[in-house]
């Protein structure tokens, strides 16, 4: 169906931004492991990932503290700059990431006790018996998860602690898998050392012996530091090497890397002084715990938690505390590792590895010209003094698109054949969200400066020479020199025989960049003070910090923001970060953006992203919300009428009121179902008195507002439905959409007047190829 199709791939683009996790193995069969998109995205772009492991909350803690610590955790990365990858089996998949109900699913089989325990060993049992139809929840183990984790490319872990030699393991040979995984997996873990009830220098000499790289963080102290046992600080046994702080222990998993060295490093971090219980203490209640392990006949697997349990009594409950403290301490450590190789990745061009093909000398002459012709690398006084007033500014991504369609070589195959070479038709055009936006917004004759970035590579000269085609002016357009290792970013998408999506590789690594690179100040800035648009439209490609720094420069300069979010993972970009462009201050008239296009997924996202960030419970929230002169009585009845009931049961009209008292225009679109317009209205607006408008008007303000008139919502219907034989291309479709949006609202019209004219605008664009169709120049608003 056309509706699906333009859900999943065109005024969404959720699968768009998918990147390859520069480890992630092809050869994992997605039935068996799943990566979240938001890990994916962030592992391809060189963002600091932290994975969690899952048995601590399945095996360690009791439900519900096993979900409030896990929330606790994931909250932990965040706060430190980076993306929590929770590793865990749900229902015989192996995940990496977890979303917040699929954690409370794993954690509450603590309750029940019917979670396994999966180490390396297990991993296999536990995904071949979900394929079978038993479908069995597991908690992975610090072995278990570093597989998954660095399946998925992700080189740091947080946990509590390891594995070792058991007490008598020259006898028994009781050696946890832990040690063998650290010997063999290229993953950092930063632990508080091994469980104090091990030998443990029998595991230190068994890690030296798999050659894995011990390291004990000094924290502040000199010399040689005792190697941490757990509850307390000190074992006696000193460490194999000392680290100072995060950045040493980045370099030393930045250079193993690169050497390449395949073993894991133990990165061992004492408990927090105050929650150290000391260490002559400590012994004797081992040593208890130990004797009456071997009386009541607890060995193997079953040792450990008894003796865990034992402790937890003879401590008191202190064992307990301390458990959560280090715990908690050794995520907010691998956080701070993570982001510290992240900007080591980054500065060295590590994420970037792709190898040029050798230069011939014609080529070089070849490029020379192109070079001159382009005026490639101007300087930014040059940049700046081409810009003229512009109705419009597109900040967003540029990609050269890649469309391959697959053609059958039998009636019965639809899609192309995994593992082997497949018949297509290959096409190339110039994409990217904000470019899309941007070219759209030109057809329709706006004025338009459009600000990206491309590489000092082939694909930027081209982007550079396309724009050029189009009459879209250069000057906004940042090139990156080779010595960042900046990439101009390409999209390369897999369609079947319907040309539905099959799968989607985008490299946008480029639009990652830390601002700090891109001189924002001094180049862009500038420009949005001499073009003086009404409208400045951005994309979530951008980074957090980049994103908020486009809207505070619109803002300043008196244009108003429209929002495209992109994908789900995106999405999220607003909301809840320290350099956040929305914050519970950004409520109108204070609001940082005035228009946004979800589609209802990635809607569905910005809601709960403003939600866990607290922005509902915010005074200024509270106060939108009152003033809007909502009516709690007959309410549901209400949206039905002027929706669905479907579109109520999912709450979708419900999030889209929440979040408009920062983003007071929201346009959803929904597929088949249309688009959803949803729009506070300010007083004196011809629309609340309008008797043709009077059945869109879903409340009116109680008493007199400065800026608050009432609610306006409007379900329209698609403007056509295309046959599958008429869909030549989906790339551009939504962002056809917007940019025809803010052409209207630039030329002196209300949203309800433009809207259906961006949606025939959507369709020609779905009927054209290699992207934005330029018959939708024809169109007019009315």
């Amino acid at each position: 169906m056309l509706a699906s199709r333009v859900a999943a791939r065109t005024s969404g683009r959720t699968l768009r931004p998918l990147g390859v996790p520069r480890r992630y193995h092809g050869s994992v069969n997605s039935k068996l492991l799943k990566v979240s998109e938001e890990v994916r995205n962030a592992v391809a772009t060189g963002r600091p990932v932290v994975a969690l492991e899952s048995t601590i909350y399945t095996h360690g803690f009791p439900f519900p503290e096993s979900v409030a610590l896990a929330t606790l955790l994931e909250s932990v990365v965040r706060a430190n700059g980076g993306v929590p990858a929770t590793v865990g089996i749900l229902n015989g998949e192996a995940r990496v990431g977890l979303g917040a109900e699929e954690l409370i699913e794993l954690a509450s089989t603590a309750e029940k006790k019917n979670a396994l325990k999966v180490s390396r060993r297990d991993l296999g049992y536990i995904c071949g018996l979900g394929l079978a139809g038993k479908r069995l929840h597991g908690g992975t183990t610090v072995s278990g998860t570093m597989v998954l984790a660095h399946l998925a490319g992700i080189k740091v872990f947080g946990t509590g602690g390891l594995g070792g030699v058991h007490r008598g393991g020259e006898n028994s040979m009781d050696i946890s898998a832990d040690l063998t995984e650290l010997g063999r997996t290229p993953v950092a873990v930063v632990s508080s050392g091994c469980k104090s009830f091990l030998d443990i220098p029998r595991t230190l000499e068994y890690l030296e012996t798999e050659g894995v790289c011990v390291g004990t963080f000094a924290d502040g102290r000199q010399g040689a530091v005792d190697f941490p046992a757990f509850y307390t600080r000190d074992s006696g046994f000193k460490g194999p090497k000392t680290i100072q702080n995060e950045a040493e222990a980045a370099a030393i998993i930045y250079a193993q890397s690169r050497i390449p060295v395949s073993s894991g490093i133990l990165l061992a971090n004492p408990v927090p002084l105050e929650h150290s219980i000391a260490k002559n203490e400590m012994d004797g209640i081992i040593e208890e715990a130990i004797r009456l392990a071997e009386v009541e006949g607890y060995h193997g697997s079953d040792n450990t938690p008894f003796v865990l349990a034992k402790i937890k009594e003879l401590t008191g409950g202190k064992s307990v505390v301390a458990n959560r403290a280090l715990v908690e301490a050794n995520v907010e450590r691998a956080a701070k590792v993570a982001v510290e190789l992240s900007k080591l990745e980054r500065n060295d061009g590590l994420l970037h590895e792709r190898h040029m093909p050798a230069i011939s000398e014609t080529t070089r002459a070849d490029r020379a010209t192109a070079e001159a012709e382009l005026d490639f690398a101007p300087t930014t006084e040059q940049l700046i003094n081409r810009v003229d007033k512009a109705d419009i500014i597109v900040a967003g991504s540029l990609a050269i698109d890649m469309s391959c369609d697959f053609i059958p070589t039998e009636a019965t195959h639809t899609t192309p054949i995994l593992e082997t070479s497949n018949r297509a038709v290959i096409g190339q055009s110039l994409g990217g969200v904000g470019h899309n936006v941007a070219i759209a917004a030109k057809y329709l004759n706006s004025s338009v400066l459009f600000c990206s970035m491309v590489g000092d590579d082939l694909s930027g000269r081209t982007a550079l020479s396309s724009l050029r085609d189009e009459n879209l002016p250069t000057a906004g357009i940042r090139v990156l020199p080779a010595s960042s290792g900046a990439r101009t970013a390409q999209y390369v998408a897999i369609n079947d025989t319907k040309k539905d999506l099959v799968v989607a590789m985008a490299d946008m690594a480029i639009m990652e960049m830390p601002e700090q690179t891109l001189d924002f100040d001094g180049l862009w800035e500038p420009m949005i003070a001499q073009a003086q648009p009404q409208w400045l439209i951005v994309d979530a490609n951008w980074s957090a910090e980049v994103l908020a720094k486009w809207m505070t420069a619109a803002k300043k300069h008196g244009s108003q923001v429209a929002f495209e979010p992109v994908s789900t993972a995106k999405s999220r970009r607003l909301f809840g970060q320290s350099s956040a462009a929305v914050t519970p201050s950004s409520c109108i008239p204070n609001n940082s953006i005035s228009l946004a296009t979800p589609n209802q997924m990635e809607l569905t996202e910005m809601y709960g992203a403003a939600r866990e960030s607290g922005l509902f419970e915010s005074e200024g929230w509270w106060h939108v919300i009152d003033a809007m002169g909502m009516s709690a009585s007959g309410s549901r009845d209400r949206l039905v009428a002027m929706t669905s009931a479907e579109l109520v049961d999912q709450g979708i009209p419900q999030q889209t009121i929440q979040l408009l008292p920062f983003i007071p225009c929201i346009i959803t679109k929904l597929g088949k179902q249309g688009a959803l317009l949803t729009q506070l209205l300010r007083p004196g607006d011809a629309r609340l008195t309008n008797p043709v408008t009077a059945p869109y008007v879903l409340s009116r303000a109680l008493t007199d507002h400065a800026v608050i008139g009432g609610v306006y919502m409007r379900l329209f219907p698609p403007a056509t439905v295309l046959a599958e034989e008429e869909i030549v291309s989906v790339n551009g479709a939504g962002d056809t959409l917007l940019g025809a949006v803010i052409t209207g609202l630039t030329n002196g019209h209300v949203v309800e007047e433009v809207l259906s004219v961006a949606q025939e605008a959507s369709v020609l664009t779905l009927q054209s190829p290699g992207g934005v169709s330029r018959e939708i120049s024809k169109l007019k608003f009315s």
